[in-house]
This record gives C-alpha cells, structure tokens and sequence, in this order.
C-alpha cells in the first residue's frame, strides 16, 4: 500500500527485522534479542502494565485518508494509496500513578551516536508543550547493533535539538546518552521495564 505524506512525499515503512527461524529456537533465548523491533518490545511492555494495573499506555494511532481502494473480492477491499491527514506527534502517551506519559520511541544502528534528523521540529515542540503542563515526557532509545536500551529525559533532546539548530553537532554522543539517561534492560516480564526508569524521572523531579 502506497502512503503519501500531506505535502506529497511518499512515505516508506522501515522494513522489520526477521524473526529468528526454527533452526535457532535451540540457541539459549536472550531477552530483547528475538528479532523484535523497538516498537514490538513496547507494545508488549504496555500489555504487561495495563494487565497488571500499574499503567495505561497505548500507542498513538496515525491519522489516514483513504483515497484508492481495491476490490479484489466482494468480502475483501485493499487499500492502495492513502495520506497521512497530517504530521504525527509523538508515538505513545497514557497515565501512570496519576502522572500524564507522552514518549518517543527511536531505534538507531550507530554505535557511538544518535542522530536528531530522527526527530522532527514538531515532535519536539509537542514534548515541549506537554512537559510544560506537568506531563513527564522522555525518549526510548534503542541501539540496536549494541542491544541497549535507554530512558532519555526531553530535555537531554531539547538542548541538543537548539543546539544543532545553531550549526552545531547534528547529532548525540553515545556517552552524553549514557551520562544523561537512565538504561534499562530487556526483560522477561514486561519485555521492556520501561517503567522503572519513569519513576525514577518522577522521582528526580520532586527532588529539585
């Protein structure tokens, strides 16, 4: 299916990591190493704390306009083009001990940086606009070739993003997210305790 953005652009979907075959199911299973992408590994961490009542956190949904429609069958219709109706803000947001959540969810192959062309101008002022209200807003950051993971406050992006909007460095150093963030690892159950580390930013805040 072919989606377009609001100003024309065709939108292209990263491809997902292939699941690891039945040939591999007898190597030792390592947590946040089966083929998931960064999204996957949140959306079963969500199951977990809404099963559990510790928090009700959903994925965003992306606003779409239909414009072509197939009918291969009468009991079938298949979308072939569509527009996003307009720019996303950012990926997930819900409620966790009464604390409003809104996050962005980034997955990178480099090694030793974080590029902020993964971030938009109006992701960012989203973060800004919902942190100033009181919401505790952060990033997921995922480095998939290191396999970590970690919690980055927005305002680690915020000084970063006017930073490089002043020509300086376009992107993060490994050890700046390191130094700023709190990591997390994969896990059993949730997959991602993402968690822990938003009550720990809850915590830091009430200390200053």
């Amino acid at each position: 299916m072919k989606i377009n953005y609001p100003d024309g652009r065709i939108f292209n979907s990263p491809s997902k990591p292939s699941r690891p075959t039945s040939s591999s199911t007898k190597k030792k299973l390592i947590f946040g190493d089966r083929g998931m992408t960064l999204e996957e590994e949140i959306n079963e961490s969500n199951k977990y704390y809404r099963s559990h009542e510790i928090a009700v956190i959903y994925k965003k949904p992306t606003p779409i306009q239909i414009v072509k429609v197939d009918y291969p069958k009468r009991s079938r219709a298949v979308i072939k083009e569509a527009y996003f109706r307009n720019a996303s803000t950012t990926d997930y947001n819900g409620v966790y001990n009464g604390h409003y959540v809104d996050f962005e969810a980034k997955e990178t192959k480099n090694k030793n940086t974080f590029p902020l062309k993964n971030f938009h101008q109006h992701q960012v002022d989203h973060l800004k606009m919902c942190q100033k209200q009181g919401g505790i807003c952060f990033v997921i950051i995922k480095y998939v070739t290191l396999k970590r993971y970690f919690v980055t406050p927005a305002d680690v992006i915020f000084d970063h993003w006017e930073i490089q909007k002043h020509k300086g460095a376009k992107s993060i150093q490994l050890k700046d997210i390191v130094q700023n963030s709190i990591e997390i690892k994969a896990n059993y159950d949730p997959t991602l305790p993402y968690i822990d580390a938003v009550q720990q930013l809850i915590e830091s805040g009430k200390e200053k």
